[in-house]
């Protein structure tokens, strides 16, 4: 029998958004995870607002609201509060009632900006880092540290002298030819990070990923992960001066190093005097991948290469790199 096509909504309605969400989704069991760390940062968000005026997005939904936007690769904040307008299981996953309006993306962004120089995001990592733990799913013994380059939003148009002033698009007289415009075509000119900066994200700098590749304005990303199930314990991201590999892996290292022995795992490019002797003054013994040039030998010993533990821990230390995977293509950093 043919269903019929009604126009004409029902005039009583009473459903939560709750209701249409899938009892198996998966997103309920992150949701649990998400609100029981949140809890923990209760007091935290109460120092960071005033007791007095208009009533702000509430921290709890700004964090979730960027958890949504990395899980389902939401290109923009704007993105994200338009579909927030109509999208059952973020409202869900946010406490939110059907009538509750949609966020406006001026005010989200500059709410977003207040957690992140209060740095809430990094506790609220370390909080399910710790869940984690308490349920017996993060070694403390083996970790790996890698490093990797997030591209800038900059142009590499945006890459000049730090002495220029900046002139009207295409000229006083607005042709194509004029001097502002001259870096339509810069093939040829030298550029370099202490003589050059982004007009558009000075932060940024251009680095390469290695020999014969091209040089992107960047940032530097450094991931610290334990070897039993590939799990993220730390992340950092910063300026990408040629020193950010060594310099964040071995602060992140040393949040996770104690009395007990561990071993960490990394590429060839961690194999420095610098790295190896700070690991071992930790307590920490270094499995990183040898170096070995014409004119340069290894900074480890053989007692450390010998043992089984290095072969392994060479082997796992390379799923670091599904982390990276999904932060780029599924988180779109």
């Amino acid at each position: 029998m043919r269903g019929e096509d009604s126009k004409q909504s029902s005039m009583l309605c009473l459903i939560s958004p709750a209701d249409r969400v899938p009892k198996d989704h998966p997103l309920r069991h992150v949701k649990v995870l998400a609100d029981q760390a949140l809890a923990g940062l209760s007091k935290q968000f109460d120092a960071m607002y005033s007791r007095v005026g208009r009533p702000s997005i509430p921290p709890e939904r700004l964090l979730k609201s960027m958890l949504l936007t990395a899980l389902y690769s939401l290109r923009s904040e704007r993105q994200f509060c338009e579909q927030l307008d109509y999208n059952l299981l973020f409202r869900w996953f946010l406490d939110m009632d059907m009538v509750s309006p949609a966020f406006d993306a001026t005010t989200f962004t500059k709410n977003r900006d207040l957690l992140l120089e209060h740095e809430v995001g990094r506790q609220f990592l370390a909080l399910v880092v710790g869940q984690a733990k308490d349920a017996g799913l993060m070694s403390s013994e083996h970790f790996s540290v890698d490093g990797t380059l997030i591209e800038a939003w900059a142009s590499l148009k945006s890459f000049r002298p730090k002495d220029e002033k900046d002139e009207p698009p295409g000229g006083d007289d607005g042709t194509k030819g004029s001097r502002s415009n001259r870096w339509v075509n810069f093939r040829g000119e030298k550029r370099r990070n202490d003589t050059h900066e982004s007009k558009t994200d000075p932060e940024a700098k251009l680095m390469r990923k290695g020999f014969g590749k091209e040089a992107k304005l960047s940032f530097a990303a450094s991931a610290l992960m334990e070897n039993r199930n590939g799990l993220l314990v730390d992340i950092r991201v910063g300026e990408a001066n040629g020193r950010a590999e060594i310099d964040a892996g071995l602060e992140m290292i040393e949040g996770v190093a104690g009395r007990r022995r561990i071993t960490v795992a990394g590429d060839k490019g961690y194999d420095t005097e610098r790295f190896v002797q700070t690991c071992r003054q930790l307590n920490v013994t270094p499995h990183v991948a040898m170096n070995i040039t014409k004119t340069r030998t290894t900074n480890l010993d053989g007692r450390t290469v010998n043992h089984p533990g290095y072969t392994t821990s060479q082997r796992i230390r390379k799923r670091i790199e599904e982390i990276f995977g999904w932060i780029k293509t599924t988180g779109n950093l």
